[in-house]
């Protein structure tokens, strides 16, 4: 780092690549961005993800005039290291689902209300705890080497930071003690308490089956005689939780390294979403989330109580068929997702009486595991290109919004919706949207939200303030009255789940905030965050 130094970055460490973002402190300007991919597959080598980022560095042209950086990451990945800092075997990603039945164990032996009330969440296949029920049970040899477990974002920052195993280049050698993480990642592992802000060491015990000790912080910041390793542990590591904006440290070239974060509270961030937002994420999973100071308690599993990136809570929905429902629908169309789209908008609202139960792949909202998709009130005059190519669609949003219900049975309110991810794009997708929500749809410009968050947090690290940056708006969508989920529900739910609906809890938000503000009308508005 130079003394012309001025510059913040955000990294986004994601399941397909390696986001980086440059960005002004001031004014939230990206002036330059670097990306690289990520091997495909539910277990990968944490090295890819290291050169992936030293990659994307590069590509978004260095960080010589950089002062200060935070790495985020995908949530839940499980990271396990031996002694000398080594990788013990491929990270298992949040994807891979070989932990279901360590899953229902867990919830077996502890109870799914124990579960919410000690940790906010219900473990499934994908959260942490429920890989290292795998481990234990699986690799028995791997579960005796452990001394530390970390997610990909915390073992990134400590890379970052210049540790490393005892066999690489690493200036600051395998100081485990030195791994950092924040309470908006660690809440995605099922041993880590939102409520208390700290780990539940009783349930990672029941997890693993052994003790563990959270990190007390770097022992020296010069890398050890060669052959040296961290002590012999007496208990396994978990990284040490670090606030909002607390610095995990300096690199070896002085940058200043904030906590980092997860994915979605990232985004969240970087949209400058505050209570009375929700984000609803349309990417290859659908995402419900909403930043607010309410405790969250839902034993049935489907809100997540997770922490957010600023001290506060961010329960979130995970729908599993998001926008590969699209994709589904050029296949059977043999049509292009532009046209698709334009067959969708050639129908009316309800598409006729043709509806799409969109439980491709099962679903967990609601939770039906062994659900499939169907096509519901086919007739010989609604079977049309058109009318299939919008019950593909509204099904999809449909889904979304019963996420969307499932977190508002939680005692939110919602002043307006944030629509991100590659399937807020599509022309389609926006215009149904008015018929499937009741309240306004504000679109924001397509950006790496999820990085800028990370440069936001990097931001207040370096500076002690939260920046407030504007996100340029593209569309703000009014609704309109539909019978879209109504004729939804009649064949999706099946008293599966609580009818419920947004319309209940469209007042303002009894939660106020500086960083609570309304999208404007027009489009291509700012709106601060």
């Amino acid at each position: 780092m130079t003394a012309e130094s001025t510059l913040v970055a955000g990294v986004d460490s994601s399941t397909q690549s390696c986001k980086v973002v440059i960005v002004d402190p001031d004014t939230g300007e990206i002036l330059r961005q670097g990306s690289a991919p990520h091997p495909a597959g539910t277990e990968v080598d944490p090295e890819a993800w290291w050169s992936a980022l030293q990659q994307a560095i590069c590509d978004a042209g260095g960080f010589a005039d950089v002062a200060a950086v935070s790495i985020s990451g995908q949530q839940h990945g499980l990271i396990t290291l031996d002694r000398h800092g080594q990788v013990i075997r491929d990270a298992l990603l949040w994807n891979d689902l070989r932990s279901d039945a360590a899953a229902r164990a867990l919830i077996a032996e502890i109870g799914a209300d124990e579960f919410v009330d000690r940790a906010g969440i219900v473990p499934v296949a994908s959260f942490t705890g429920a890989k290292l029920r795998w481990l234990r049970d699986h690799e028995p040899d791997n579960a005796s080497r452990v001394a530390a477990v970390a997610l990909p974002h915390d073992w990134l920052t400590w890379r970052l930071l210049g540790y490393g195993p005892t066999s690489s280049a690493a200036p600051r050698g395998p100081d485990l003690e030195a791994l950092v993480t924040d309470a908006s990642d660690a809440s995605g592992t099922a041993y880590f308490s939102a409520v208390t802000g700290s780990y539940d060491l009783e349930l990672f015990h029941a997890a693993f089956g052994s003790a563990a000790r959270e990190a007390a912080g770097p022992t020296a910041h010069t890398k050890p005689a060669t052959g040296t390793a961290s002590p012999e542990p007496t208990a396994i590591l978990l990284p040490r939780v670090l606030e909002p904006h607390e610095s995990a440290g300096h690199t070896p070239e002085g940058i200043l390294v904030g906590p980092g974060a997860g994915d979605n509270a990232a985004a969240a961030l970087g949209l400058g979403a505050g209570p009375g937002d929700v984000v609803i994420s349309i990417g290859t999973s659908g995402t419900v989330f909403s930043p607010t100071r309410l405790e969250i308690n839902d034993p049935s599993g489907m809100v997540a109580g997770f922490a957010s990136a600023d001290g506060g809570r961010l329960p979130l929905v995970a729908t599993l068929n998001a926008a590969r429902v699209l994709d589904s629908a050029a296949v059977l169309l043999r049509a292009s997702h532009t046209d698709v789209a334009a067959l969708a908008l050639a129908s009316a609202p309800g598409a006729n009486g043709l509806t799409l139960v969109p439980y491709f792949e099962g679903e967990r909202t609601p939770n039906l595991p062994d659900a499939t998709a169907r096509l519901e009130g086919m007739t010989l005059a609604n079977s049309t290109p058109e009318n299939v190519a919008r019950a593909f669609v509204e099904g999809m949003l449909c889904g979304l919004a019963d996420g969307l219900d499932a977190v508002l049975r939680q005692g939110l309110t919602v002043k307006r919706l944030l629509l991100i991810g590659g399937a807020a794009r599509n022309p389609a997708v926006r215009e149904v949207a008015r018929d499937i929500f009741t309240v306004p749809i504000d679109v924001p410009e397509q950006a790496e939200y999820v990085a800028i968050g990370a440069a936001r947090q990097a931001a207040w690290t370096l500076t002690g303030t939260s920046p407030r940056w504007q996100v340029e708006l593209v569309a703000t969508l009014h609704p309109r009255p539909s019978q879209v989920r109504q004729q939804y529900r009649s064949f999706a739910h099946s008293g599966n789940t609580p009818d419920s609906s947004v319309t209940d809890r469209t007042n303002p938000a009894h939660e106020n905030s500086d960083n609570d503000h309304r999208g404007s009308s027009g489009a291509h508005a700012p709106v601060e965050g």
